[in-house]
């Protein structure tokens, strides 16, 4: 007599022994392999995307919100009513009650038809694009010279990849520490020699055009290193017999640079570049520990400021955050571009 068991078992067990899920299994892995390499591609970064979600995009959809909110200096509640982009408004009209504008500028009759109500090294935006543009490129310029010797052959080139990259060891607290007390009058000679060259005044440190210039020597300082070592991971991937075949050729060093190393290490130069972009974006610390963030103000400082700086303007704090997110998102848009015609190899 047949049980109820054995019923149940007919029902999954097919002519040829397969079960249903064994079926839902082959048929899940028969749509997988008729899949294109880009959607496979893409299926396999479906976790990350969700991890990316979680940890990135869910953050910035909050602080969204809360930038819409006014700002509560009293009672218990960190945030007040809804404002709507009232926070946004006061930002970018030099309303906000920020320790530094975030941009006070306003169009002009007369050339450069434009007129600053604050100087431009004391407006956040100004001071943080001029640091990331001016900052990445010379680390650019620096760290492509250092990974071309490094990525030749000579005696010693050991100690000399040490020296280089010994910098990028260094904390940020230690090397703001480094910069403040080389430039602090009656402390460091730094001081003294730009003051002797006529380059800065009695107390650099105070003054935010040569604090400006002092935390960008330490950042190229530092971070020249790092683009020295991705742009070096690029060169040593290019084949060496292009090389051979273009001395055959006659090319002169100049002609094999222009022709064969620039577009192959395009790529990994543009990465670094980006890496480096992102990074300067959001300075603080170095400016913090150098001379400090009411001298040379960035975004970040505006952020830490008005979150932790006892004026409780969480709202504001928050609309700063999300602006300083949306530009740094366009300046890799930007890169993303350019990727289009690099990330294939050669031009």
């Amino acid at each position: 007599m047949a049980t109820d068991t054995d019923s149940d078992r007919d029902t999954l067990i097919g002519g040829d022994g397969e079960t249903e899920r064994d079926r839902t299994g082959n048929a899940v892995v028969n749509w997988m392999e008729n899949l294109s390499e880009a959607a496979y591609a893409y299926l396999l970064l479906v976790p990350a995307f969700l991890l990316l979600a979680l940890i990135a995009f869910y953050p910035l959809v909050m602080t969204f919100v809360m930038s819409l909110r006014e700002d509560q200096t009293r009672g218990g509640e960190p945030l007040g009513a809804f404002t709507g982009i009232d926070n946004y408004v006061d930002i970018l009209t030099g309303n906000a009650r920020l320790a530094r504008q975030f941009m006070d500028v306003t169009l002009s009759t007369s050339f450069p038809f434009l007129e600053f109500g604050v100087p431009i090294l004391q407006q956040a935006l100004f001071v943080t694009l001029g640091f990331a543009v001016i900052s990445v490129f010379f680390e650019t310029v620096i760290g492509f010279g250092q990974a071309y010797v490094l990525d030749q052959e000579f005696r010693g080139r050991r100690w000399v990849r040490v020296a280089i990259i010994l910098p990028w060891a260094v904390p940020i607290v230690i090397q703001g520490m480094l910069f403040f007390l080389l430039f602090q009058p009656e402390v460091g000679f730094g001081s003294d020699v730009m003051q002797w060259l006529g380059l800065f005044g009695p107390n650099p440190l105070a003054d935010s055009q040569d604090s400006f210039v002092i935390i960008l020597v330490a950042d190229i300082w530092k971070s020249a290193a790092f683009m020295a070592l991705l742009i070096l991971a690029g060169l040593q991937s290019v084949d060496r017999s292009l090389y051979d075949v273009a001395r055959v050729a006659g090319a002169s060093p100049w002609q094999r640079f222009k022709r064969i190393t620039l577009p192959l290490v395009m790529p990994a130069l543009l990465v670094a570049m980006l890496f480096r972009t992102m990074d300067a974006m959001r300075v603080y610390g170095l400016i913090e520990s150098t001379a400090g963030c009411t001298t040379v103000p960035s975004l970040t400082c505006l952020v830490v400021e008005a979150m932790f700086g006892g004026t409780r303007i969480y709202g504001t704090a928050a609309a700063v955050a999300f602006m300083t997110a949306l530009v740094i998102g366009l300046i890799i848009s930007v890169y993303v571009f350019f990727f289009r015609d690099t990330e294939g190899g050669p031009y």
